[in-house]
């Protein structure tokens, strides 16, 4: 038996080792990051809802202003973006208003995939109030289910992700940023 042999094998080995390695190492990293708690882009902009809620369980009623009641369930799978106006919607709050409309037009040909619903009292303004109607369904939380999330701040507004099962994702408060909230519909709305 040539001597030659065994170290030609044993240098194969090696070479196949490390190019194992290779692919394996980063496998790795990610594995000991996760277990330290890092986990990159994974944090939303909005505040998770915690304990979870799911409002078709609570039995959330909300009257739309057609005197209808609204469907979390829709005949498609859709999600809802809810926004919550405090007291006096003027100028701070539609222009919040018109910001989420926009990010629903952003999903470009996904915008068919969430529903804006709006619960308040409408704007005084006619103007604004016509506007609003293109976009937004206009309804009240008949029970008060989510003053908790209502701002009680004057021409704000707040906004509750949901997805189409009636389960509530996140929680943006009053000041949240529109590009931030559009960054979190496009990672849910698929």
């Amino acid at each position: 038996m040539n001597t030659a042999e065994p170290n030609r094998t044993r240098k194969s080995r090696t070479h196949l080792l490390l190019i194992a390695l290779v692919f394996l190492a980063p496998m790795i990293a990610a594995g000991v990051l996760t277990l330290a708690g890092w986990q990159p882009g994974t944090k939303g902009n909005g505040q998770p809802i915690v304990p979870q809620r799911n409002f078709l369980d609570e039995h959330l009623r909300v009257v739309l202003a057609d005197g209808g009641d609204y469907a979390w369930r829709d005949s498609e799978p859709r999600m809802t973006l809810v926004a919550l106006a405090g007291p006096d919607c003027a100028t701070q709050c539609l222009a919040t208003l018109t910001a989420m409309a926009k990010a629903r037009v952003m999903l470009n040909h996904k915008q068919d995939r969430l529903r804006l619903l709006y619960l308040g009292t409408p704007p005084v303004d006619a103007a604004a109030r016509a506007a609003m109607a293109t976009y937004w369904q206009t309804g009240r939380d008949i029970d008060g289910k989510l003053d908790g999330y209502r701002p009680a701040t004057p021409d704000s507004v707040g906004a509750l992700l949901v997805e189409s099962n009636g389960t509530a994702l996140s929680f943006y408060p009053p000041g949240f940023d529109a590009a931030g909230l559009l960054r979190d519909m496009r990672k849910v709305i698929k």
